[in-house]
């Protein structure tokens, strides 16, 4: 089941949770605009300059995330980056069949991921929202936002980014199959060409990567230099926090009489000590360090004022 939405240009959001009924006009064109429910979409960065090589690679790049099915893709080219779908027509073609839409009635297929960016958050039932996070589009439960306004599609100006379903391209007549096999047979060559020259790429791009993880002695897989990029990353980030700690005892403001007598860091414990400070004074260094008040203690050992900073 599907839902339309308020609108002059016979615009219809197709969502397999929505419970309410289109009211479409007998002749009317529709397009249709699918919910994240009916796709999987990623944003990708590959090895290859135009979107006819990235979509040979898709099978593969989906295949780890995809339920068993029969899948339809399509890319399309953003900036440095390829946005990738798969779909399924057969479960397209059944959700609108389940309300009578004329399979000749409609227009152009798209996806809410291309179409609906500036439309969101935005609320499509009862019990679901659509959001977009890192610039994917995908449904969540009512509950991530209360307030999201009903989709109105009212104001919205499709892209030229449609698909067309595998039931609609087919259905042609013995004249259009003879063109189209002529056409075939004329570009045969040079589409082996393009597979020929797009395998070459993939293979040096291979090449190259091994020859990196050879050259800094990367571990086999990702997860395992994606574990050791952590642990780097968070011992850079306790080194920067104990510079910038030590850099603030460095800037303090002491008088003559008054200096830093040692610098000490072990178990997490940053310990400073300064000579030559009374009570109002050690109170003013404190005052200073007031960022730190949570993991700072202080203390007096003989005439040493001690401080001590938790990392």
């Amino acid at each position: 089941m599907f839902t339309k939405f308020k609108t002059t240009s016979s615009v219809v959001f197709l969502d397999p949770h929505s419970e309410k009924a289109p009211e479409i006009a007998g002749g009317t064109k529709v397009d249709i605009v699918l919910s994240p429910s009916l796709y999987w979409v990623k944003k990708l960065s590959l090895p290859v300059k135009y979107a006819r090589d990235a979509k040979k690679l898709l099978p593969s790049l989906f295949e780890d995330n995809l339920p068993e099915g029969n899948y339809s893709y399509v890319v399309f080219k953003e900036g440095e980056e390829f946005l990738a779908f798969a779909y399924e027509d057969k479960k397209i073609i059944e959700e609108i069949g389940k309300k009578n839409i004329s399979i000749s009635s409609i227009n152009n297929v798209y996806f809410a991921q291309t179409e609906l960016l500036e439309l969101l958050p935005c609320k499509i039932n009862e019990k679901e929202v659509m959001v977009v996070d890192n610039e994917i589009v995908f449904i969540a439960p009512r509950v991530w936002n209360e307030t999201a306004e009903e989709l109105s599609l009212d104001s919205l100006k499709l892209s030229k980014k449609t698909i067309k379903l595998q039931q609609f391209s087919h259905i042609i007549d013995n004249s259009s199959l003879y063109k189209v096999a002529v056409l075939i047979g004329m570009f045969i060559i040079l589409l082996g060409i393009e597979n020929f020259i797009t395998m070459q790429k993939i293979e040096s791009v291979n090449i190259q990567k091994e020859k990196l993880f050879e050259e800094y002695k990367l571990y086999p897989t990702m997860m395992q230099n994606r574990s050791v990029l952590q642990e780097y990353e968070t011992t850079f980030e306790k080194q920067t926090k104990l510079r910038e700690l030590i850099a603030e005892f460095l800037k303090l403001k002491l008088e003559k009489e008054q200096k830093i007598t040692d610098i000490a860091y072990k178990n997490k414990m940053l310990s400073v000590k300064i000579s030559g400070l009374d009570t109002a004074a050690s109170k003013k260094v404190l005052q200073s360090l007031q960022s730190y008040k949570a993991a700072l203690s202080s203390s007096f050992k003989g005439k040493t004022f001690e401080i001590k900073v938790k990392l």
